[in-house]
């Protein structure tokens, strides 16, 4: 997993501490990256991005792409242990989809997954 900038480096220890293989993009010079570069760091160290920001989305759509996949979260306020939290709640049902390719949306009321590449009618 790798979370965005705009979420707690935090998550990411707790994450880990409970053996989860995740690393925050600025631990690793990425916190000024554009969301191209991130996605694409993503896609080549085989990681789940998580973001609060609608562009990877967008990204993932405009270019046909079938990875990587990406979690946005759409829940205000989120500190370290929220995230943590929700994360290890929703893994277990869109596992697979992740791993296949997808685009997962998280809100207040529910999880909502589509598979990548986005076909566009």
């Amino acid at each position: 997993m790798l979370p965005d900038q705009g979420l707690p480096r935090s998550s990411a220890v707790l994450l880990t501490e409970a053996d989860w293989n995740v690393i925050h993009v600025a631990d690793i010079g990425m916190s000024r990256s554009d969301d191209g570069e991130i996605l694409r760091h993503a896609q080549a160290e085989a990681r789940v991005c998580v973001t609060l920001d609608a562009d990877f989305h967008a990204l993932l759509v405009t270019g046909g792409e079938r990875g990587p996949s990406v979690i946005r979260i759409r829940k205000e306020g989120l500190d370290a242990t929220a995230l943590a939290e929700l994360s290890q709640g929703i893994w277990a049902g869109i596992e697979d989809a992740l791993e296949d390719g997808a685009m997962v949306t998280v809100t207040e009321r529910s999880v909502h997954v589509r598979r990548l590449p986005v076909v566009r009618d």
